[in-house]
């Protein structure tokens, strides 16, 4: 491989591709989406291998998929594809017989793979022992497990305090291993658990306790079928979510219509070709958006405020609207609410939110002529300064028409990564309620710490300055992940240790601290043996499901350790005779894993009996059946805010989005297919009169600038790509210009970044 300079190794090189574009596709998945999926399997291992894990990926006894949290269906699943295109990829990645050795590391500085892609660094196999960085060194080198655990514990235990280190946990863990990561770190004397949910659902999280009572959906699966109207805003289904098309398809066929709100016209949510039928391979599709509002960036909030508007309207010319019996018996603010709506002017909110009043209007004859409404989201309203008040918003609109704790109708936050729901419900969470931590001292006796903890934003500050020296990772790739790329690298530089629990190469590799290990662990498809026993473990899918996960195939190295096995060592190596927790007895079955997770977490009685039933069990949800556990005992209907952005003549609004050969940080490959921008991800998507006011063309070669808090950030070399965009909005892949989000840019009270909104100027390239 050709060696290549580049000033800072954090950032992904600045090296193109080849772009090629074409017109946006105008049905998602199909044919095109089955020879995807197989080319990925079948490149990665033989067809024996790769058929095996097929075959078990989402069935009732085999292993969860490794990307999204979409749910399986309850009843009756494909025994022959029970999986997407990016599952696919997903188990690709994951269950490849490549393998990195000590020979790699070898042959390859630290400094030679900084150079690298992230689709160069996640081609190259899985991680099949452990590697070590000394201080100073150039090269990993190979290390035992011994080594590993008694020099992270030495590090640990020399801390002045144990809030010095930082303990990350990505959304693939298990429950299991979720459970006793945090039972580990809270016995060291810490609530330092940051995790991928700050980044991506905090918002949601925080939007819905506060009024309904509970920080997750409230629908089923099979809701959606019951449903008369879905709306989904700020999510792209069908490259991040894509079994949720079969869902939507089944919807459209019982009836529901379809809003959808999206500053890009994704192709997933204008039409579906369902590859489980043979109709759908050969090319049959079906419409899905009844109604596309094509939203400015952060045009949420007056977009539904106008809905509220217009809906009271209706209501007060004697149209009936409002479910009054439900608002009557079952909410609280009402009142205020319809008084705040008096402050907004409509015409002012159908501007800010980039549409036309005919577009708003017809909008809410739809939903005036539904009784069942679900409402979906993902990140195009959680990450904005606002995002809490853009999903209080979709609240309010669910309350004023009853649609929430009935059948086919309710809150629906689509998670990304599969178990980041499960880890949350385990007590991965920096401010754990009082009520976990009780539990934990009656268990286990020993008093867990109750001062809160550092997020992500948090955690990445306290490296920044020094206040944190150990950073230890669950999984993930806490560096391309996380915003304004070079002062997190810096931060992780400044740490004594950096270690990462992974399966894959990836760039938090690659910025360490003055030492760093690479600690290879067991993924969802590999069989987890402990006292010559097959093991499964457990998660929580986005709609509340735990069940079983089970891998199948044999690991390909035998120096990997599965993810529960490395806490036990690493809590063992760490507090020795001091600690009050029975770890060998744990890992000696998880069964007993999950017997002490019943005894501690509410909603898991019965576990071990009710997680072996095939399709698992619903954990409790009181927004679910209309018992809205919040301070008034009622659902609350809030007042919600928006401050336009005022932009200069030479600014635009920036939203990060991911390609469609792409999971969170893992780049499968180098084509947007949906989007027809192929083999280059180094583009910004903008609108042809943006262009030509500019005096921008297709093609030209620009760099990025953000200016925030008085401090220079540029992101260098992407080329101009005409798009569907509104006027002074732009589209860029992360981790790509993650180094744009400015690090003191969140959602308030959530602290979720800011990446959906991100201002930015644009300038020729030299």
């Amino acid at each position: 491989m050709e060696k290549r300079e580049t000033p800072h190794p954090e950032l992904t090189p600045e090296e193109f591709t080849g772009l090629s574009t074409e017109a946006p596709k105008e049905v998602a998945v199909g044919l095109p989406a089955v020879v995807s999926a197989f080319e990925h399997v079948l490149g990665a291992m033989n067809v024996g291998r790769g058929m095996k894990a097929l075959l078990n990926l989402n069935q009732k006894d085999g292993f969860d998929c490794p990307s999204c949290a979409w749910p399986d269906p309850d009843d009756e699943r494909s025994a022959i594809a029970e999986y997407c295109e990016n599952g696919a990829k997903a188990v690709a990645e994951e269950a490849t017989t490549k393998r990195l050795t000590e020979d790699f590391f070898a042959q390859h500085s630290i400094d030679e793979l900084g150079t690298w892609s992230d689709y160069e660094l996640s081609q190259r196999g899985r991680i099949a022992q452990p590697m070590y960085k000394s201080k100073g060194a150039t090269h990993y080198q190979p290390i035992s497990w011994e080594g590993v655990f008694k020099k992270v514990a030495a590090y640990l235990n020399q801390l002045p305090s144990p809030d010095d280190a930082i303990f990350y946990t990505s959304g693939r863990t298990s429950n299991e291993a979720a459970f006793l990561y945090q039972l580990f770190v809270r016995e060291f004397g810490t609530n330092n658990l940051p995790d991928c949910s700050n980044m991506c659902h905090e918002s949601s999280g925080v939007a819905l306790k506060d009024t309904v009572g509970i920080g997750k959906g409230s629908v089923k699966l099979e809701d959606f079928y019951k449903s008369d109207l879905i709306i989904i805003a700020g999510q792209n289904p069908g490259t991040n979510h894509p079994r949720m098309l079969s869902a939507l398809e089944k919807a459209k066929k019982n009836g529901a219509k379809i809003i959808s709100v999206n500053p890009l016209r994704e192709t997933g949510l204008v039409a579906f070709s369902n590859p489980q039928t043979a109709a759908g391979l050969l090319g049959r599709k079906t419409p899905l958006s009844d109604l596309f509002l094509q939203v400015r960036l952060n045009g949420d909030v007056p977009l539904f405020k106008a809905i509220l508007k217009l809906l009271h309207e209706a209501e007060l010319e004697g149209r009936e609207v409002f479910d009054w019996a439900f608002i009557r018996e079952k909410t609280a603010g009402i009142e205020d609410l319809l008084e705040d709506l008096k402050n907004y002017d409509l015409g002012q909110l159908v501007q800010d939110a980039g549409l036309s009043l005919s577009e708003i209007k017809e909008a809410v004859e739809m939903i005036i002529a539904s009784q069942n409404i679900i409402i979906c989201w993902a990140m195009g309203l959680t990450q904005h300064k606002n995002a809490v008040d853009n999903i209080q918003e979709v609240v309010n609109l669910l309350l004023l028409k009853g649609s929430i704790g009935k059948a086919g109708a309710g809150t629906c936050p689509v998670r990304g990564h599969s178990n980041v729901q499960g880890d949350r419900t385990m007590g991965i969470w920096e401010m754990p309620p009082k009520e976990l931590l009780d539990s934990l001292q009656k268990r286990f006796g020993f008093e867990p710490p109750t001062k809160h903890g550092y997020n992500v934003v948090d955690a990445i500050k306290a490296m920044h300055e020094g206040k944190a020296k150990v950073f230890f990772a669950m999984g993930g790739n806490f560096l391309s992940a996380t915003p304004d790329t070079v002062y997190t690298a810096q931060a992780l530089r400044n740490c004594s240790l950096t270690a990462h629990v992974s399966t894959k190469l990836n760039r938090s590799h690659l910025v360490t601290g003055e030492e760093a290990m690479i600690l290879p662990c067991l993924g969802r498809t590999d069989r987890d043996i402990q006292n010559g026993e097959a093991q499964f473990v457990t998660v929580e899918n986005s709609m509340g499901v735990v069940h079983q996960s089970k891998g199948n195939l044999s690991p390909i190295s035998e120096h990997m350790l599965s993810e529960p096995d490395i806490v036990r060592r690493l809590a063992k190596a760490t507090l020795g005779a001091k600690s009050r927790v029975e770890w060998d007895r744990l890992l000696s079955h998880y069964d007993h894993i999950r017997d002490v997770i019943e005894q501690t977490i509410p909603g898991f009685e019965k576990y071990n009996e009710r997680v072996r039933v095939p399709g698992g069990f619903y954990l409790p949800n009181g927004a679910r059946e209309g018992d809205f556990k919040t301070t008034t005992g009622k659902a609350n209907f809030t007042l919600n805010h928006y401050t336009p952005f005022v932009l200069s003549s030479d600014e635009y609004l920036m939203m990060t989005i991911r390609s469609h050969d792409q999971y969170n940080t893992t780049i499968y490959g180098l084509n947007d297919r949906y989007r027809g921008i192929q083999n280059e991800r180094r583009v910004i998507m903008m609108n042809e009169r943006d262009m030509e006011k500019a005096s921008l063309k297709a093609g030209d070669v620009v760099d990025l600038y953000n200016y925030n808090g008085g401090h220079k950030r540029v992101a260098h070399k992407f080329i101009i790509v005409p798009y569907s965009i509104p006027e002074r909005c732009i589209a860029t892949y992360f981790p790509e210009t993650n180094t744009l989000v400015p690090i003191d840019s969140y959602a308030d009270k959530s602290m979720t970044p800011t990446s959906k909104t991100v201002v930015v100027q644009i300038k020729k390239a030299p």
